[in-house]
């Protein structure tokens, strides 16, 4: 379960990048792919609006990307208007063919096995069936066929990102002790730099809901950040109320962090309230969400807190002799047999397929990042003596147990560490944007006017 390299990391962020280019998200308030609200529908006319080194762009292709972003817009957010947002769509696929047309020419090529396996990933992270996911594309208005071909062209683009940006992407020790200098110093480079703890109510809103339904929620979260406002507790409300994936355990606490790894609406939400102050319900595609300000202080690096966890599992290792469908059959019942009263650890080195099954399945501390995503994002919604139902991941079939949790300070080394993996996610950024600018600029391209 652990990253053996940086790699298993990269390809899981570039899987995320390939399923939000299609408008198939996986929601930080949900763990599943969330459904179209309605089918791309074809144009009765299409024609050429733009020729990249010989190669066409449609206005079909155009529209239908222009309704993928209109989906993924921040809810409350100012909505561009139809033609600013036709030419961001026309942008993105003149970028994306003169990418596409690089990585041919450098001898890139991505076969039918990779394709499988990232469907594959993109299912397990996901914890569904390869069916159920290609009915939620099916949603999107995309066939199987396009699905794959689109899959195909984003771990192509991705595989040419890692080549020609991603590996010129160092960080010097002098820039990390210059970064963590200014900090110190409360630099503006940094000082405005922000760790929040927010609350979280959650009213979800069901797909496809009525007007009426709609409204009917609204008053129910306006009644609940009422009472929360009043006085109620906070923690109470959430856990009597919320809808959230944990289902207001921890009393709706999310956890200190960095403000920037809250969503946007939230901390545009909550950036005018002081510790304590509940916010009015705020509308997101989960639903509305009651936000109340626990702490909020500087970011200050030596007095960073880390959690760490502390858990075991039993590993099932699937294939032709353990069909998926099998290994989580029997999890059930291994789970079945602990809440009776049998010892996890004694089933663990009974059944356990993974080195620490000697142990009892216990995985000791681990840190974030420590383990590969589709385990961690289970295990981080356990609480300490919670089971979680069987969940799959690229080494097989997983039951966890979450033992106990503790915050402890980055030590130095993981503090240059930590800013060092910003510093150059950062870096990567720029040096993309600078690269697909050169290359858009080398590429011919010209520009049609729809016809009369």
């Amino acid at each position: 379960m652990r990253h053996s390299n940086l790699s298993a990391g990269q390809a899981s962020g570039r899987l995320i990048q390939v399923v939000l280019s299609m408008g198939i998200t996986a929601s930080f308030l949900g763990a599943n792919l969330v459904h179209a609200q309605s089918n791309v529908k074809a144009r009765s006319v299409d024609y050429i609006v733009a020729v990249v080194n010989s190669e066409p762009i449609t206005n079909n292709e155009v529209q239908n990307l222009k309704l993928r972003l209109e989906k993924q817009l921040q809810p409350g957010s100012a909505t561009p208007n139809a033609q600013i947002l036709t030419q961001q769509a026309l942008d993105q696929l003149i970028n994306e063919k003169a990418q596409m047309q690089q990585a041919r020419d450098n001898g890139i090529r991505i076969d039918d096995a990779e394709v499988d396996q990232t469907e594959l990933n993109i299912s397990r992270q996901n914890q569904v069936s390869k069916e159920e996911l290609y009915k939620r594309v099916a949603l999107e208005g995309l066939s199987v066929s396009a699905f794959r071909d689109q899959l195909r062209s984003q771990l192509m683009i991705s595989r040419l990102r890692e080549r020609e940006v991603d590996n010129r992407a160092r960080i010097s020790d002098t820039e990390v002790e210059q970064y963590i200098q200014g900090q110190q110093a409360g630099s503006p480079s940094v000082s405005n730099q922000i760790d929040l703890n927010l609350g979280m109510i959650l009213i979800a809103v069901p797909e496809n809901s009525s007007d009426q339904e709609l409204a009917e929620l609204k008053i129910k979260a306006q009644q609940i950040a009422q009472r929360a406002k009043s006085g109620e507790s906070f923690a109470a409300l959430a856990q009597a109320f919320s809808q959230a994936l944990d289902k207001g355990a921890n009393g709706g606490e999310m956890g200190m962090r960095p403000s920037d790894r809250y969503p946007t609406l939230f901390i545009d939400s909550t950036q005018n309230l002081s510790k304590g102050q509940v916010s009015d319900p705020v509308r997101s595609g989960a639903g509305f969400h009651i936000l109340k300000v626990l702490e909020r202080k500087q970011s200050d690096m030596s007095s960073t807190l880390i959690v760490q966890t502390r858990a075991r599992h039993i590993l099932l290792r699937t294939g032709n002799d353990l069909p998926e469908t099998a290994a989580r059959s029997r999890l059930v019942s291994y789970k079945q047999r602990i809440q009776a009263g049998t010892d996890f650890a004694d089933l663990a080195r009974q059944f356990s397929q993974d080195g620490s099954a000697s142990a009892g399945g216990d995985l000791g501390w681990s840190s974030p990042g420590q383990f590969v995503p589709e385990f961690e994002e289970v295990m981080a919604r356990l609480r300490p003596g919670q089971i979680s139902d069987p969940l799959i991941s690229r080494f097989g079939a997983h039951l966890i147990q979450v033992m106990e949790r503790r915050e402890v300070p980055l030590s130095v080394r993981e503090q240059r560490e930590m800013v060092r993996t910003q510093l150059r996610e950062k870096k990567i950024e720029e040096l993309y944007s600078a690269w697909v600018e050169e290359l858009r600029g080398r590429a011919y391209v010209e520009l049609r006017d729809p016809p009369q």
